[in-house]
């Protein structure tokens, strides 16, 4: 006969019952077509959110399977059976819930259950809080709880989180992470045999766009140049060499500082994290120092592995500025930590002279109480391959093009000089002390 769409009364004559929690609501094709994203030819803005691709994200399942990706030498491993369990504290802000949902089931997944003594959402004053996805992320596990805040800040959320834990040990990861095969026992294993080690998985690459987990190289280490610029570094040969097997931990100057677990004493004897700093940015810098020269020290596990979407923005709202809300937390890093290099800092960051960043009297009294070395200490001892500046990698004197030389003229109110052309004038050329290093301008 004729098409016609079926009525409620259908199932009604079937004579079947069904309870509610079985029922969806239905919703037709044609619906879903008129009203989708993209419906008339409208755009459809998958990145502008969460600065990565946010309609790939929802496509895929949230328990999906991943490639190992460790080296073959961490599938039989030997670890201690009385490891310790973890308070393990997730962060999130403005999250899409498809991210987060995927990087705690991939958590509950891939890690023995006897090693989670919990699960920590800390809520960082999201904007789209909603309650049906609370319960949700409630019947995964009955370990997981959440924390709300109202005063915004990834350093202070993490603290927060920290707080609650009920664990021996911490572990913190990113809210947008996917964990690889047997990622915990490896990290618990090297905190327990040293608590004063503080150790980071190997980051391997979820891309943003089509989010496709790329295997990272297992020869790299956190380092940084004289403006504070976290950069990844490849082991020299020599550092290959030194550790003989591929396996082993790599000591690290620094963390990138999403993904890292430690004793829960050992980070409330160091004194946390520095809770003046504003929102997000360079706190990775002032515990790696801290770590460093309190006594500590920072290792890579090789044969940990957790996935993490690298995006192009961060979510949270500066209200001074990204730029400003990251200098005001690396200058407070520099005068509490790097004693006298903290010149160089300011040589490569000039526009940290001059801006505010808050008091520091209580990091300093920290510093003295712990007995901490000195940022030279740290220097010849953990990261001797950063190189101390001298006369020969900067270069003075007029610029010119033909008859007219680059001048600098300071504007009230900007930290940088404008740079103009002018005729030349001795007087008037850029100044000897605006030197810069070689190769840049």
């Amino acid at each position: 006969g004729p098409h016609r769409e079926p009525s409620s009364g259908d199932a009604i004559r079937r004579g079947n019952i069904f309870p509610v929690s079985m029922t969806v609501n239905y919703v037709w094709k044609s619906d879903v077509i008129q009203s989708a994203g993209g419906g008339l030819g409208t755009p459809v803005a998958v990145f502008s959110l969460y600065a990565f691709n946010q309609r790939e994200s929802e496509r895929i399942p949230s328990n999906r399977a991943l490639r190992d990706t460790r080296h073959y030498r961490c599938t039989t491993p030997h670890f201690d059976p009385q490891l310790p369990p973890t308070s393990i504290v997730i962060t999130f802000h403005n999250e899409a819930r498809s991210t987060l949902l995927r990087t705690v089931r991939s958590v509950l997944n891939r890690t023995p259950v006897h090693l989670i003594h919990e699960i920590i959402l800390v809520d960082d004053f999201s904007e789209d809080r909603d309650s049906r996805f609370k319960a949700l992320m409630g019947r995964l596990s009955l370990s997981l709880s959440l924390v709300s805040l109202s005063s915004p800040g990834l350093i202070r959320s993490r603290v927060r989180g920290a707080d609650a834990a009920r664990a021996g040990v911490l572990t913190f990861l990113d809210s947008h992470c996917e964990v690889n095969k047997d990622w915990l026992p490896p990290l618990l294993q090297r905190v327990k045999e040293d608590p004063s080690c503080v150790v980071s998985p190997v980051i391997d690459i979820i891309n943003m766009d089509t989010f496709a987990y790329v295997a990272a190289s297992s020869d790299l280490r956190g380092g940084f140049d004289w403006s504070l610029h976290f950069k990844w570094e490849q082991l020299s040969a020599e550092q290959k060499a030194r550790r003989g097997d591929p396996t082993e931990p790599i000591k690290t100057p620094i963390i990138a500082g999403g993904l890292f677990v430690i004793n829960k004493s050992w980070f409330n004897h160091l004194g946390k994290y520095d809770t003046a700093m504003d929102i997000w940015g360079g706190e990775n810098f002032e515990i790696s120092f801290r770590v460093w020269m309190c006594g500590g020290s920072l290792e890579i596990i090789p044969c940990s592995r957790v996935g993490h979407v690298f995006r192009k923005k961060h979510p949270y709202v500066f209200p001074e500025g990204n730029a400003n809300t990251y200098i005001k937390n690396t200058r407070r890093t520099a005068e509490v930590w790097m004693d006298e290099f903290k010149l160089y800092y300011y040589s490569a960051r000039p526009a940290a002279r001059g801006k505010s960043y808050g008091d520091i009297h209580g990091r300093e009294e920290l510093r003295r109480s712990l007995k901490c070395k000195s940022f030279k200490w740290y220097l010849d001892n953990v990261y001797p391959e950063l190189k101390i500046p001298d006369d020969s990698d900067a270069k003075s004197g007029a610029i010119r093009q033909r008859q007219n030389c680059l001048e600098s003229r300071w504007v009230e109110g900007q930290d940088l000089p404008a740079l103009t052309l002018g005729p030349c004038v001795a007087t008037k050329s850029v100044p000897p002390h605006s030197q810069v290093p070689l190769g840049k301008v």
